[in-house]
């Protein structure tokens, strides 16, 4: 059976658009009837107009063969924490002390570059990305479970086929997470990469901008357009070359059991293709569950207290408690403990990235289990924080399923700025775990 339109994935559908075998606007409007199928379930869009998207898909289609751009026509989310153009902000009031969405000549981050491209629209996400619940987005696989937070709505809405591609944001597991629980692919790549001008900061030394796809191909698209390079190319490597570093980190007691069959298959599934894996604990300076926690709470919490101090200032009343209490400083962080905290993460940070040189990649969870159900739990960042803290770059597989045939994703894991490397490594390994992609809605009725 020929795929539909909004089946394609955006390597497939790039060919047909850019060599106008399929107009912009025949695609846009096959993907806009199956949102218009499936929104009401899925509720990934935060602000979508179909009347704007075919306007701009006319544009893109008066655009010469000769002159596309490397994403032309492509349908593309964006994480409702970054600015894009003439749009005005709808999650509430106190955004209104940001007057508009940055217009595109001021760095909104799907407009670097002559991308020829357009948003599809903005997807859904927690307040500021920073509470643990808020959207009524569900979960793709099943809507009676959460999607992940805090890119809520950009896992979703490449889930449930919306669009191919999307972006969001990471400052603990924002990315990684929502990918795993929606069975879906993700880059979160190495800090700084990727410029976030544009995108309201929280911790600027954890915060990184990534994206969401259905599979590495597309993964790499993205990384190429936002020149993502590595300083020597990347090496196709035979399986036999490769050495896996299987790391359950420190937080292995939490994981749960969709999370430790995954490991355990992935890890039979490698060492029968003649993979050498070999199970590693981290180095002893980065061993402790609890310090790891608390230097990651000090650090974030005391940047994200001066990244929400004009919002406080001008609209405390229509913040979420947890903002304010960190505004307030309720946990009592002191100059000293952050700059004590800094230092030590800063050291960590140099003795794992030195340590992840000696692997091809680092294979590690991706979250705790598979999705909880209920909607008020996202669910935590415990596999994942650390990774966007040292600043390493992580690719999700969606490559097993939990207990409730829900996804279950494994993380691999290279050195910074390696991350064109991850990516042809991930490609392989992909391939050899049989991912599945993400099956679609099931009927609403």
């Amino acid at each position: 059976m020929t795929p539909r339109l909004h089946e394609l994935t955006a390597t497939q559908v790039l060919e047909l658009l850019q060599n106008n075998i399929v107009t912009v606007e025949t695609y846009a409007r096959g993907l806009l009837d199956h949102i218009k199928e499936t929104e009401s379930i899925v509720k990934a869009w935060a602000f979508l107009d179909p009347g704007l998207v075919i306007a701009q898909a006319q544009t893109l289609d008066q655009v010469p063969v000769g002159e596309r751009g490397p994403l032309h026509g492509l349908a593309i989310g964006v994480k409702d924490i970054m600015n894009s153009k003439g749009r005005i902000k709808l999650q509430g009031v106190v955004y209104h002390s940001h007057k508009l969405d940055m217009p595109t000549e001021y760095g909104s981050p799907i407009y670097r570059g002559q991308t020829l491209t357009t948003p599809t629209g903005k997807t859904t996400t927690t307040e500021f990305a920073v509470t643990n619940s808020g959207p009524d987005t569900t979960n793709p696989c099943d809507p009676k479970r959460t999607p992940g937070g805090s890119s809520c709505g950009s896992a979703a809405a490449v889930a449930a086929l919306h669009v191919p591609l999307s972006l969001g944001s990471q400052t603990g597991g924002s990315l990684i997470r929502p990918a795993s629980f929606t069975g879906v692919y993700a880059l979160k790549p190495t800090l700084n990469t990727i410029s976030t001008e544009g995108q309201k900061a929280i911790a600027p030394i954890f915060d990184t901008c990534g994206f969401f796809a259905r599979c590495v191909e597309d993964l790499k698209i993205l990384a190429d357009v936002f020149g993502i390079e590595d300083d020597e190319p990347a090496r196709d490597m035979l399986l036999g070359e490769m050495s896996i570093a299987l790391m359950k980190t420190p937080m292995w007691p939490t994981a749960g059991p969709g999370t430790i069959s995954a490991i355990e298959a992935v890890t039979v599934i490698l060492r029968e293709r003649g993979i050498k894996v070999e199970e590693v604990s981290f180095p002893p300076e980065i061993s402790d569950p609890e310090e790891l926690d608390r230097l990651q709470q000090v650090i974030t919490q005391a940047e994200a207290r001066i990244s929400f101090l004009r919002e406080y200032r001008i609209d405390k009343d229509n913040l979420a408690p947890e903002i304010c209490e960190i505004v307030e400083n309720t946990a009592r962080i002191t100059h000293k403990e952050r700059e004590q905290a800094s230092d030590r993460y800063y050291h960590m940070r140099l003795i794992i990235n030195d340590w992840a040189r000696g692997y091809t990649v680092i294979l590690a969870p991706s979250a705790e289990d598979e999705a909880p159900v209920g909607l008020g739990d996202m669910g935590r960042a415990t596999f994942n924080t650390m990774w966007t803290g040292f600043h390493m770059p992580v690719v999700n597989i969606p490559a097993f399923s939990g207990a409730n045939d829900m996804p279950v994703g494994v993380s691999l894991v290279g050195p910074r700025f390696r991350d064109q490397q991850l990516l042809t490594t991930s490609l392989v390994l992909a391939r050899v775990f049989r991912a599945r992609v993400p099956r679609q809605l099931s009927d609403p009725s």
